[in-house]
């Protein structure tokens, strides 16, 4: 106790603020401080390679002969690309402008937005250095290396026509992710959990696992009765592998004292597989469905450009057979966003199931 006197006023225990203690935690409510002027100013830096984009469109003269014909849009209203890439760039602007003041009074938010302002600035001078190359100047081949602008032409030619393909190939990607992801979640768990199983099942799914699931086309195409559903077959076997050996490696590394926790509070089998078991795997499973994913997309764009009616990569091949590079582009630009929201779903799914992950482990 002489010890506690003898310490100063302001460090003896009680008078300590327990609330003091969580002012610079982040997450513990404190609003983090940070100046104004800096984060608006590391703001304006993320938009200012899109804005130099928009003022080498407008200012850098047209050198080379490139003929920009104007569309029209309903009865009155006329646009050409260059008006559609500005009008493109400005929502680009105004995107992160909005996200910046959302990120601003959240300090995980607003560190990753700023830790994203290098690259997002230098895709705008890339933009700009390409507008001079592919459009301006024309020093890039042509046509096989348009200017941006160009690749949003299609958006202006035919939009009905690429909302179609566009449709297509989300409702042959979602046919073939749901029977992929369910086929290889059920036959992950019961390689995992049954020797029986695994004994039989695992070495043909090693032995199919790395075949590319393109090379089954030929025989999906005589064993299915339509080109759509022999796609469906190529994109669930193309998830089945990844899914199905994540999901059993998950199951198999549950530890032993885990399930001898729950047997001594009396568990039988179903609560051990799917309140013990499978919540363990969930972190394999999704790590699972985000790779299977990349490979289904190739997947994906490949059986359209081999034998679909319809879809993305129809629409590239059919694109490539005119020379028409810029409507290529348009395409890959389009699968580019597409892939970037099905792993944003995909992610945001995840962060909800596995929420008990939060703070421990590394993001």
């Amino acid at each position: 106790m002489s010890n506690v006197s003898s310490l100063p006023e302001n460090l003896k225990p009680e008078a300590i603020n327990p609330n003091s203690l969580s002012r610079d935690i982040p997450g513990r409510g404190a609003f983090p401080k940070i100046s104004y002027v800096r984060y608006a100013l590391l703001s304006l830096f993320t938009v200012l390679g899109f804005i130099a984009a928009i003022a080498v469109n407008r200012l850098f003269p047209q050198i080379a002969n490139v003929q920009i014909e104007p569309y029209q849009i309903g009865k009155s209203l006329s646009i050409d690309i260059n008006d559609l890439y500005v009008l493109a760039l400005s929502g680009v602007i105004l995107l992160y402008t909005a996200i910046a003041v959302f990120s601003f009074s959240d300090a995980d938010r607003r560190k990753k937005f700023e830790r994203r302002m290098p690259f997002r600035f230098a895709i705008g001078l890339v933009l700009g250095l390409w507008e001079v190359l592919g459009t301006k100047l024309l020093l890039l081949p042509q046509p096989f290396f348009p200017g941006p602008a160009r690749i949003l032409e299609p958006f202006l030619m035919e939009p009905g026509y690429i909302l179609q393909q566009i449709l297509y190939s989300l409702r042959l990607f979602s046919y073939g992710f749901v029977f992929g992801v369910t086929a290889g979640v059920l036959t992950g768990i019961l390689i995992g959990w049954f020797p029986k199983v695994y004994y039989w099942v695992n070495p043909v799914l090693k032995i199919s696992g790395v075949i590319p699931a393109v090379a089954w086309m030929p025989f999906a195409l005589t064993l299915f009765p339509t080109p759509f559903s022999a796609a469906i077959f190529l994109i669930t076997i193309c998830q089945w592998f990844t899914i199905a050996s994540l999901t059993a490696q998950g199951i198999q590394s549950t530890p032993k004292v885990h399930f001898e926790v729950a047997k001594t509070l009396g568990a039988k089998t179903p609560y051990l597989v799917f309140r013990v078991a499978i919540p363990h795997a969930m972190p394999q499973i999704f790590t699972g469905i985000s790779i299977a994913n990349g490979f289904t997309f190739t997947t994906l764009v490949m059986v359209e450009m081999m034998g679909q009616p319809g879809g993305l990569g129809y629409y590239i091949n059919a694109s490539k057979v005119w020379s028409a590079y810029y409507k290529v582009f348009a395409a890959i630009f389009i699968m580019a966003i597409l892939f970037s929201l099905i792993l944003r779903a995909v992610g945001f799914v995840e962060s909800r199931v596995l929420r008990w992950q939060k703070g421990l482990v590394k993001s």
